[in-house]
């Protein structure tokens, strides 16, 4: 998504030269709007924002607060917090996307906002191609493979799961090393865990 294209980039920071710094990064990739405070950003929040830069600390509704509205409202944008606030333990509770302290360079920033896309991209093909296989295996419990072969719709279901795996594997192919590394280093160390109890 692209800034001739759809999807919307919500940038809040109650310092305005912050914010509009970001923002004019952004500008030339994305749909970016601007909200200097947390009021101004749930006025600003509907479901054309796909990504939110979140100032942490701001006065008033604090970014903390914005954040639980966006949850409590189910937005599905994409949330990474920027921010001066070095993370401590009270981040784990937090229902953000990703983390990122304060000074940020424009490459880094681009990445992050990057990042949120492809997951956000994966996690809705991701949901599509569960229901599309769940509806498969319903019908393969209950009906015959000559009643599958004959019917058109049984034909279409299966050549919509494959598209749908070949656009999982295209955004696959895009994510960084990196992208990798966030979600699934944890999961051996995990199991570490549960063997060593």
């Amino acid at each position: 998504m692209t800034a001739t294209g759809v999807g919307t980039v919500l940038v809040v920071d109650d310092e305005a030269d912050v914010a509009d710094a970001y923002a004019a990064q952004l500008g030339d990739r994305y749909e970016v709007e601007t909200a200097y405070s947390g009021t101004t950003a749930l006025e600003a929040l509907d479901a054309s924002v796909d990504v939110v830069l979140l100032d942490r600390r701001m006065p008033g509704i604090s970014g903390e607060e914005v954040l639980a509205a966006i949850r409590e409202r189910d937005i599905e944008a994409c949330v990474a917090m920027v921010t001066a606030v070095d993370p401590a333990f009270d981040i784990i509770e937090m229902p953000f996307d990703d983390y990122v302290v304060k000074p940020v360079s424009k490459d880094a920033l681009v990445e992050t906002v990057e990042q949120l896309y492809r997951c956000s991209a994966y996690h809705d093909r991701l949901r599509e191609y569960y229901a599309l296989t769940a509806k498969h295996a319903a019908l393969t419990e209950t009906t015959s493979h000559a009643e599958r072969d004959d019917s058109e719709a049984f034909q279409s279901l299966e050549a919509d799961i494959e598209a749908v795996r070949a656009s999982l594997d295209d955004i696959t192919a895009e994510f960084e090393v990196s992208d990798y590394e966030r979600a699934f280093a944890h999961v051996g160390r995990s199991a570490d865990y549960v063997t060593s109890e």
